[in-house]
């Protein structure tokens, strides 16, 4: 196939040019390569220029037990025209969730923490055991302190309440996507206490904690990670009815009168 460089060369030594001198020719000639040399330049310049300065979007997926919600989250992202984003995938359970992140590797998991057949926490520690690269971003109704903590400790990057805004819920994916923590007004305080060193070290006897049992540390652990008695029950192989006894148990010993009292007396003791 002839080069169209080599064209404009044998043009320039065509009978027309028979007037010119060889230093003419030798000019004409090299004014034609340029010209050829930057217009090809450009193109490939041209060509790569999405690539260098267009970021690809962040890969999304939903895990809602709600198919109503997902319709409606998938809605507003896409309403908002935010090239950033791309929905890759849903799932409404636990199971098909494992399955679909594993299959489809998006960059950022939106999680309810509460589903049916163990929640969010199960998604996280099955997931993060295989892909921890994956970001986990919580999106929940609820805005309980025991739900933030342990979502946090299982390996989300952030948490917000389903109050969220279309336009404040993009841009919240995309900073957990960058690395940042992200969560709703008033939840980042519940973190800060649970990780912070407040009063420094402790000492290492605490008399109200020597009140427990070992059993009894066992319950409150995991009760003030956010597990539900059902699923306080199958951790330790013991029954609901002893769950609950336990708790009762634990709450007379401390004089306290809920779950989220216990949470943050067991937070302060290091227990989480």
């Amino acid at each position: 196939m002839s080069n169209p460089f080599d064209r404009s060369l044998r043009l320039d030594r065509s009978p027309a040019g028979v007037g010119q001198t060889p230093a003419q020719a030798s000019r004409a000639s090299r004014s034609a390569e340029p010209a050829e040399t930057g217009s090809g330049a450009g193109s490939a310049s041209a060509a790569a220029e999405p690539a260098a300065t267009g970021a690809r979007p962040v890969r999304v997926f939903l895990v809602d037990d709600h198919a109503l919600f997902r319709t409606g989250v998938k809605a507003e992202l896409a309403g908002l025209g935010d090239d950033r984003l791309e929905v890759v995938g849903e799932a409404g359970s636990v199971d098909e969730a494992v399955v679909r992140i594993t299959t489809v590797r998006p960059d950022v998991v939106l999680l309810d923490v509460h589903m049916p057949d163990g929640g969010g926490r199960a998604v996280l520690d099955r997931v993060r055991s295989r892909q921890p690269e994956v970001v986990f971003l919580a999106l929940s109704v609820s805005d309980a302190a025991e739900d933030v903590i342990a979502v946090i400790r299982a390996g989300a990057r952030g948490y917000v309440t389903k109050t969220i805004s279309g336009r404040e819920l993009a841009d919240a994916i995309v900073r957990v996507a960058g690395g940042d923590a992200v969560f709703s007004p008033r939840l980042a305080g519940f973190v800060l206490d649970a990780f912070s060193d407040r009063g420094g070290a402790r000492s290492v006897t605490d008399p109200e904690l020597d009140m427990l049992s070992p059993r009894e540390r066992d319950v409150l652990k995991l009760l003030a990670r956010g597990y539900a008695y059902k699923e306080i029950a199958a951790q330790l192989f013991i029954s609901i009815k002893t769950v609950e006894t336990h708790v009762s148990s634990v709450l007379r010993k401390t004089q306290l009168s809920n779950r989220y009292e216990l949470s943050r007396w067991a937070t302060d003791r290091r227990l989480v």
